[in-house]
């Protein structure tokens, strides 16, 4: 039997996958990759001796780290390195393992419909036309309203709910990808309805509904944030330390009047070329990071400015009875160091 190079197995075991916005023709340069769907995958299929590497044409044991370490943070792996039960069940879903984990999360926020559609959606290619640089303006009047103010997220869903092939073909939009992005879209759910998970109804547009999208994306995507450092939509990559801007085409740029850029965002992927673009944001707010995973953000992330203002946030918000118990503990501490002085019943008598 012949060896399979990584790119087949990656086309063997991987969706067609094509950039989220129209990044691709306006932002051409590497995206980030990522081995770890293709690792969930093999390890579904219970391929041993992954480390070394007998599986690839060329041994990449830097990605295969960083790809068993990524679904470890995911709650993927188990303190053995199987397939934990979530591991079992993002393995079900045809999706990248931060997109599964979100719609897995997105049955506790009861947004599961938004989720289908914005994971069908990332899936599909662009639904973006390419358009000359002489028509960008006219691109962007014609999506300006179906952007929404609370990120490109939401966006896609305006887009999936409001397109039709007229509609499309008259607004630069790929009637073709939005055809595709039903069809995984129908896949997805009755995959879904197979293993039994919750299907919550749709409830886009709802008062909660925005920020439980948002909980459940960052639940498998927060490895993926940015911090804007300096005010001005200058974005720290936390994970990866690299600055990068947001896209052309995002609504925060876009609409109008053009909102300050947000100070902490969401994304889906980065472009690293001459424009170093972050494609498909979404605002997020820092004490979200701080309570679905403390673990990654107060511990593993590399010290930087960020980093401290999560510390600081997380302090801010000790619940008063945590200052209680320290001061207790201070006082007992004290009590205790006085006891050393008195008689030894004494002594006992306090312990």
């Amino acid at each position: 039997m012949d060896v399979l190079s990584a790119s087949e197995l990656r086309c063997l075991f991987s969706w067609h996958r094509g950039s989220p916005d129209a990044q691709t023709a306006c932002c051409p340069g590497v995206m980030e990759e990522n081995l770890s769907h293709l690792v969930l995958l093999l390890k579904r299929l219970d391929i041993a001796d992954m480390g070394q590497c007998k599986f690839l044409d060329r041994p990449a044991p830097e990605a295969l780290m960083q790809a068993l370490e990524d679904l470890d943070y995911l709650a993927a792996l188990d303190d053995d390195g199987n397939l934990s039960e979530v591991g079992i069940i993002m393995s079900e879903l045809p999706l990248e393992p931060p997109l599964a984990k979100s719609l897995i999360a997105a049955c506790e926020y009861d947004c599961v419909d938004e989720l289908l559609t914005v994971a069908a959606m990332l899936t599909a290619p662009s639904c973006f036309a390419a358009v000359e640089a002489s028509r960008k303006e006219a691109a962007v009047a014609l999506w300006r309203p179906v952007m929404h103010d609370a990120g490109d997220h939401m966006t896609l869903i305006n887009v999936y709910n409001a397109f039709d092939e007229a509609w499309c073909s008259a607004n630069f939009l790929s009637h073709a990808a939005l055809r595709l992005a039903v069809v995984i879209r129908a896949e997805l759910l009755d995959v879904m309805q197979r293993i039994e998970l919750p299907v919550s109804p749709p409830a886009f547009g709802s008062p909660d509904n925005c920020t439980n999208i948002k909980r459940a994306l960052l639940s498998g995507f927060f490895l993926r944030v940015a911090h804007d450092v300096d005010g001005s939509g200058n974005y720290l990559l936390l994970t990866h330390r690299h600055v990068a801007h947001l896209h052309p085409f995002s609504s925060y740029l876009c609409l109008q009047p053009s909102p300050s850029p947000p100070s902490w965002v969401l994304y889906h992927e980065f472009t690293i070329s001459s424009d170093n673009c972050i494609c498909i944001a979404s605002e997020v707010h820092p004490q979200m990071l701080v309570e679905l995973a403390p673990q990654y953000f107060l511990g593993n992330l590399p010290a930087s400015d960020g980093k401290e203002l999560l510390m600081d946030l997380r302090q801010s918000l000790a619940p008063p009875s945590a200052d209680l118990d320290s001061q207790e503990h201070n006082k007992t501490q004290k009590d205790s160091s006085e006891t050393h002085s008195q008689p030894s019943t004494e002594l006992c008598a306090v312990q």
